[in-house]
């Protein structure tokens, strides 16, 4: 069988883990990214196509439009609707992207013939989203009898919404975030994959603990609330705090495994509870604290998150701080749940179970 992802970028390099999933069970698998990602992850084939880039100009620009033509909080306005649906916020914005379609379509139609992209057996689509924003891609592949699969992550239903002829060729929806279970009529969850094998975790504890946070967009992140508190708590003299921001990612890891607490995120707005960074913290053996909405807590009450708030976040981490064995108990518990959860091993399983629940294989 040959799989096929298409996806904006390979974000925190799940993409890549897909991949040997599927090739471990005898199938071919080829992603395909429309741009190269910030970070140094397999790109896989890239076609490195004009006007979009994971850069923070881009996304200020982008956010600033927004702001004009959707009000409010611009690019982190939430949108209704079940599903919530894409639409041009402006006669602008549409003619731009009938524009970005005809543009893409010299380097996108040489592509699909040159990889033989027709030709494959399932098609998954990350964020929701193929190369053309109108979605004549996807109506070939259905034309073709290609059976579709839609990834979605946290912006692309909070935010953005699905894109219509998409979403109805769609023979199977999946996405990690808990809440968009709540955004979608026909979705299914599905534990990030890790390959937790790539860790060994000493669990042994710094002399002078070591807390950091690693936030991809401090306003998602609640790092307003959570740098100051780290600081202030730093002060005490037993207590490191490490700020990883804007490096790469081997670097990134580098610096985490050296800690002993990893604070992901509060106030909940790029989603509930937590993503990669305490998945791969976790399968380090780092103890995580996040906050953790009501119905996270039920619907994973075996957790090993320190589960925090605004209103606790400094009262909780003091608490840590004073009772290491806390901080390791939640280390290993962490280690050994992630491993249930999120190893790729496991989630491939739950994925290709999904497959034969919708006639795929």
């Amino acid at each position: 069988m040959k799989i096929l992802y298409i996806a904006p970028e390979n974000t925190v390099g799940t993409l890549s883990l897909w991949k040997q999933a599927h090739e471990a069970r005898g199938n071919e698998c080829t992603f395909i990214t429309l741009y190269p990602t910030k970070h140094d992850y397999d790109p896989g084939i890239c076609l490195n196509l004009p006007l979009v880039k994971a850069n923070p100009l881009y996304m200020k620009s982008r956010h600033q439009y927004y702001i004009l033509t959707r009000g409010g909080k611009g690019d982190y306005q939430k949108k209704e609707g079940y599903p919530p649906v894409w639409e041009p916020n402006s006669f602008l914005e549409k003619k731009y992207f009938q524009f970005r379609d005809w543009f893409w379509s010299f380097k996108v139609e040489k592509a699909i013939e040159k990889y033989g992209l027709l030709e494959y057996d399932i098609i998954h689509l990350d964020w929701g989203l193929e190369f053309y924003r109108d979605g004549r891609f996807v109506k070939r592949l259905k034309e073709a009898g290609k059976p579709i699969v839609c990834t979605y992550h946290g912006q692309d239903l909070r935010t953005r919404g699905v894109i219509p002829a998409i979403d109805k060729a769609s023979n199977l929806n999946v996405t990690s975030e808990l809440d968009l279970l709540k955004k979608h009529p026909d979705i299914q969850y599905l534990f990030l994959p890790f390959d937790t094998k790539q860790h060994q975790p000493s669990f042994k504890m710094n002399e002078t603990i070591r807390i950091c946070h690693s936030p991809t967009n401090r306003y998602y992140k609640g790092s307003e609330t959570i740098i100051p508190i780290c600081e202030k708590l730093a002060e005490r003299g037993n207590v490191e705090f490490v700020l990883i921001e804007n490096m790469p990612h081997a670097a990134t890891q580098k610096i985490k495994q050296s800690c002993d607490i990893l604070i992901d995120q509060i106030h909940n707005r790029g989603g509930w509870g937590y993503g990669m960074n305490s998945v791969e913290a976790m399968s380090m053996g780092l103890c995580c604290v996040t906050e953790l909405v009501d119905e996270y807590i039920e619907f994973i009450p075996d957790h090993p998150f320190v589960n925090v708030n605004g209103d606790n976040l400094k009262e909780m981490l003091e608490g840590l701080v004073i009772n290491p064995e806390k901080i390791m108990e939640h280390r290993k518990k962490g280690r050994e749940w992630i491993i249930k959860y999120h190893d790729i091993r496991n989630t491939s399983e739950v994925l290709y179970g999904y497959y034969k629940d919708r006639g795929l294989i």
